[in-house]
């Protein structure tokens, strides 16, 4: 103890200690190490820290018998010896110094500051423990490269997510709105960072547009670290044809009829017109942009009313048959007004085309109903008079036939009298008559 008490005597005094120290670090070198977790006084704990952040390290001791408590980096320089600070590094602060913890703090940590740091305690023999401080670096910059600015519906575009400088590398996951995609992520090391590249290929389309793809990282280092680009994605027209006048009910003889042609696209259609198919357009029907009106309905009006819309991107078109009634029709049909038909797969709009369809294949079943009842109706009608006519034939053509040639012959005593007295005999067998009743 009085060895402990002239080493810190001139250390305050700051008479003695820049000849002592590397006497004492000679001593501290030569000592023996115990390794770490064998101590039976010494505690500390790792750190991890992330770069620019301050790290604390603590040098702990239990049943302390107000033994020197001494840190040193990595490189075996004594940060601290009790309270005093030899190494020149302003960045290395006093927290709390006691016979039983030497606590430092770290400001602003880099990857230089990373390694083991040693608490050593002088006791007979003396002790050592490491704690190991790790240094996070959070992606400096996170950026997402497209392909093409503007796609195509139907086109596959490529996306690149990079996340640059890390340590250690990150993890790249890919979201387009709310539903997480699977990308492909390459990772280069350079010195002690990563940076990671993923590659994510994406069919686009109409529904696509405006759409934000999300790149976010996962890294301990960083929390909720993501960047977004928003699609931008050119489709054809979809069209759709709707009835203004009569709203509901039938297309009759004489009444006006009006349809009205709306298009949506990107970039939006800027033309647009009016065409019947298989067939000239009557000269009394009246086209006003992307309105179609026929005042007085005819007969010769029936047919498929088409509208097709064009843009940058293609055509589409939706088609109206009409069907004019009779005037004195009261029944709404089964099948009545427009039907909107696109030119291809990608523009069909489910849930406008549902309704039309389900009434139509309500209307051919409706049709085959009647068809085999009338004809199940004929065939009875055909087989019942059949079996009149049958009737009437085996009626006129069954009876019972009466002729004079034994009249008398009841009273005969034998076969040969009875031949005798029968009524005209042979003599008079050409007045036989037969009578048919």
């Amino acid at each position: 103890m009085a060895a402990r008490a002239q080493h810190s005597g001139p250390a305050a005094n700051g008479g003695g200690a820049p000849a002592l120290l590397p006497l004492l670090l000679l001593l501290l070198s030569a000592a023996a190490i115990i390794p770490r977790g064998d101590g039976q006084n010494l505690i500390t704990e790792d750190v991890t820290v992330v770069e620019g952040d301050v790290a604390t390290i603590s040098c702990r001791v239990k049943n302390s018998d107000d033994s020197v408590i001494q840190l040193l980096n990595p490189n075996r320089q004594t940060i601290y010896f009790r309270d005093f600070r030899p190494l020149k590094d302003s960045r290395f602060q006093l927290v709390n110094f006691s016979n039983s913890e030497l606590r430092v703090s770290l400001t602003n940590v880099s990857i230089s500051d990373e390694g083991r740091y040693f608490c050593q305690l002088y006791t007979d023999p003396p002790q050592e423990i490491y704690t190991t401080i790790t240094v996070l670096v959070p992606p400096r910059n996170l950026v997402i490269d497209i392909q093409k600015e503007i796609a195509v519906e139907g086109e596959e575009i490529e996306l690149n997510c990079t996340a640059m400088a890390s340590r250690p590398a990150t993890t790249i996951r890919w979201f387009k709105g709310n539903k997480e995609l699977t990308g492909k992520s390459e990772v280069e090391q350079w010195s002690d960072m990563y940076t990671v590249t993923s590659q994510l290929l994406l069919k686009v389309g109409r529904e696509d547009d405006g759409v934000p793809v999300i790149c976010l990282v996962d890294h301990p280092a960083v929390k909720d670290l993501q960047t977004q680009r928003y699609l931008e994605v050119m489709y054809k027209p979809q069209v759709r044809v709707s009835q203004n006048y009569p709203v509901q009910g039938l297309t009759r003889e004489g009444e006006p009829l009006e349809l009205t042609c709306a298009a949506f696209g990107k970039p939006q259609p800027t033309d647009m017109r009016w065409l019947r198919v298989d067939d000239e357009m009557p000269q009394h029907v009246v086209v006003s942009g992307s309105n179609l009106l026929i005042s007085n309905l005819n007969k010769t009006d029936n047919g498929t009313y088409r509208c097709e819309a064009s843009n940058a991107v293609g055509k589409s078109h939706a088609d109206y048959m009409l069907f004019v009634y009779d005037t004195t029709a009261t029944t709404e049909p089964a099948v009545h007004g427009f039907t909107q038909l696109p030119n291809s797969a990608e523009e069909l709009d489910y849930g406008d085309l549902s309704d039309s369809r389900a009434g139509e294949e309500g209307a051919i079943r409706s049709v085959d109903h009647a068809v085999v009842g009338g004809v199940v109706a004929v065939v009875v009608f055909a087989m019942l008079c059949l079996l009149i006519i049958l009737g009437r034939y085996f009626a006129r053509h069954k009876g019972t036939y009466f002729t004079h040639e034994a009249k008398g012959a009841d009273d005969a005593a034998d076969a040969d009298t009875a031949i005798i007295n029968a009524e005209g005999g042979q003599n008079n067998s050409e007045e036989k008559k037969e009578y048919f009743i």
